[in-house]
């Protein structure tokens, strides 16, 4: 029973791959764009109070950072606000507090990443599904007609071939954002990791 689905899915040939590939590229647009936002969001909020409160940290004026990382709906906002909940029992338990909390927004800056590493990974192999089927349907084409027409098979070939390209426009783009926004999210990490430091060793000193 399962055979014969399958060979019955075989002769169909790989059109049906190619709605699914168009299904994923979809995804992969909607990804990219909110992780660009999302990045964008939090970039440009570091760049314009990153020197305010690196200043406001290093004169020990705890309030007034605090006032203005509250304001702010930013992931690095929140791992600051973390370090400074813990100022009051010393700076090893602040620097903890501000770890935890790079753990938890870490994981918000990279989601839907997963989606773009996925897809790029997978996309070649679903096309390259599709070219098999297009090719086995196209020999059982040539079988059926027994016409010995290379141009059947030259024919079926070439439509085959459209899914492995089809794969490929899918993965190269998402790979390719998918190591951009892996910069983006670690050079946010490491600019909020230095604003922390900076108060930690302040705590310290």
């Amino acid at each position: 029973m399962v055979l014969t689905a399958l060979r019955e899915l075989s002769l169909r040939g790989g059109d049906w791959v190619l709605y699914l590939l168009l299904l994923c590229s979809v995804i992969s647009v909607a990804a990219m764009l909110e992780k660009w936002w999302v990045l964008s969001r939090e970039r440009n909020s570091l760049d314009r109070f990153s020197a305010r409160l690196s200043k406001a940290l290093s004169q020990g004026k705890l309030q007034e950072a605090e006032e203005v990382l509250g304001r702010l709906p930013a992931g690095w906002a929140r791992m600051v606000l973390s370090a400074l909940e813990g100022a009051g029992r010393g700076a090893s338990v602040a620097e903890e507090y501000f770890w935890a909390g790079q753990v938890t927004e870490r994981k918000k800056l990279e989601s839907h990443l997963l989606i773009l590493g996925t897809l790029g990974n997978s996309a070649p192999f679903i096309g390259l599904f599709g070219t098999v089927l297009g090719i086995i349907k196209a020999f059982h084409d040539l079988a059926r007609t027994g016409t010995g027409n290379p141009a059947i098979v030259m024919k079926g070939l070439s439509e085959a071939l459209i899914a492995t390209a089809a794969g490929l426009m899918v993965a190269i783009p998402a790979v390719i954002a998918y190591n951009y926004f892996q910069k983006r999210v670690q050079d946010i990490l490491t600019d909020t990791e230095a604003l922390s430091r900076l108060f930690i060793a302040n705590l310290k000193r």
